[in-house]
């Protein structure tokens, strides 16, 4: 669903900023020093997130996978960045600092994927949200004879979109 995926877009956005804001960040030790961070996503089944419909999708096009769940975030295992730097005040007695294993280049990538899905999902939930108006009132009659789109031409029975409704002549 688009709200379960700007959730998880958001997340991504929010660990991918961590990544880079922590990129150049010293350390004297591997123990210490920040590695880089990633989420991890699943699918959730139509039925787990409409019970009450018996496990039958909302639309014929959403299928099987509905939304998104966080699983949780995972720690990279990439080599840290070990740099001789023997002025460094993180510098450890070889003189080494340890840096992030954290590619910059790759985050910045990232970054721009979950910003277009972020804003695709806000355009579905916004589409959805202008949408709603329209589809509750199908269907309902006002007391005058129309419904709150259409008004029924008198002389054939039919309906008709009120911006064609037909022109009297003025008398």
């Amino acid at each position: 669903s688009p709200v379960s995926g700007v959730t998880a877009q958001s997340l991504r956005l929010n660990t991918t900023a961590s990544n880079i804001a922590n990129a150049e960040t010293a350390s004297s030790s591997t123990g210490e020093t920040y590695r880089a961070r990633k989420p991890v996503f699943s699918a959730i089944q139509q039925s787990l997130m409409n019970p009450g419909q018996g496990g039958l999708p909302m639309a014929a096009d959403e299928g099987p996978g509905a939304g998104v769940r966080v699983d949780g975030i995972v720690e990279s295992d990439a080599e840290l960045q070990m740099r001789y730097e023997p002025h460094h005040p993180a510098a450890n007695e070889d003189g080494y600092v340890y840096y992030p294993n954290v590619n910059v280049v790759e985050e910045m990538a990232d970054m721009m994927s979950s910003s277009r899905r972020f804003q695709m999902n806000v355009d579905v939930m916004n589409t959805a949200k202008s949408k709603m108006p329209s589809m509750l009132t199908l269907g309902q009659k006002s007391q005058g004879g129309e419904d709150h789109q259409n008004a029924v031409n008198g002389k054939t029975g039919t309906v008709v979109p009120s911006t064609y409704h037909e022109q009297r002549p003025q008398k």
